[in-house]
């Protein structure tokens, strides 16, 4: 399997997923969940990493980030899963990796895209049958959006407000609970790997500038969807030549 990619293009709004080693259960215990997002805050606090929403499971994390630096994606990912590991293993007397090798960005539209994502994170813990709503599951930002915190806030509230289009808090918090009554009304909980396993979602024209922006690194990828929507699709055509050279050179 080709390892997750961690692309970059600064002004692009990213849903990052990072999984725990061998999808270990490491998070199970909401201590270390809670560890988790206090140290999402410090990243947000030290690198003005803009957070949209994210999703503490118990063996991966889904971040949505407005990225306006360059380099406060890398920056705080490195922080938080380096943190976050380091006390773990401590606490446990645990040796070896916490996380996967890398973790997986993938570039969301800023239209109806991006409230889908939305709604695809607040899901999460709903379709894998752990909690019946969003509200019951408390290591996520659906609270931060429906009762933004006094301190320690963590979802910026304003970028995500003018990315949606949206005026106010109390229309987003009411927007936001329609979004998901309906996906869960409507039974809409399957698991879609575009918004986790693409490199880019949107319209065919915004997938087509990033691929052309990342030039190179997506030479191998392709471009699939339908009316509604694209995405630029990992394959592992980029990876069988390297693979095959390697198998050439051990049979010799």
């Amino acid at each position: 399997m080709p390892r997750a990619n961690r692309h970059f293009v600064p002004g692009y709004v990213w849903h990052i997923t990072h999984r725990c080693h061998k999808k270990d259960y490491l998070l199970k215990f909401q201590k270390d969940r809670e560890n988790w997002i206090r140290w999402l805050y410090e990243a947000r606090k030290r690198y003005g990493l803009s957070v949209l929403n994210y999703m503490v499971t118990c063996n991966h994390i889904h971040l949505l980030v407005n990225a306006t630096q360059r380099d406060c994606i890398q920056r705080s990912m490195q922080l938080i899963a380096g943190r976050v590991a380091q006390e773990y293993n401590h606490r446990k007397q645990r040796k070896g990796a916490y996380w996967e090798d890398r973790y997986h960005a993938t570039a969301i539209e800023t239209d109806e895209h991006l409230w889908r994502c939305l709604t695809y994170i607040d899901l999460n813990m709903v379709r894998a049958g752990a909690v019946r709503h969003p509200g019951e599951w408390p290591d996520c930002g659906y609270h931060e959006i429906q009762r933004p915190a006094r301190r320690y806030r963590i979802v910026d509230h304003e970028a995500l407000m003018n990315l949606l289009g949206i005026k106010s808090r109390r229309v987003l918090q009411q927007t936001h609970r329609q979004w998901i009554d309906a996906a869960i009304n409507e039974g809409a909980l399957q698991r879609d790997e575009k918004w986790s396993r693409s490199l880019a979602v949107g319209s065919k024209q915004y997938v087509m500038n990033l691929k052309e922006k990342l030039g190179v690194k997506t030479k191998y990828r392709q471009i699939e969807g339908d009316a509604n929507t694209y995405v630029l699709r990992e394959t592992e055509i980029a990876y069988m030549p390297f693979w095959r050279r390697q198998q050439r050179s051990k049979s010799k």
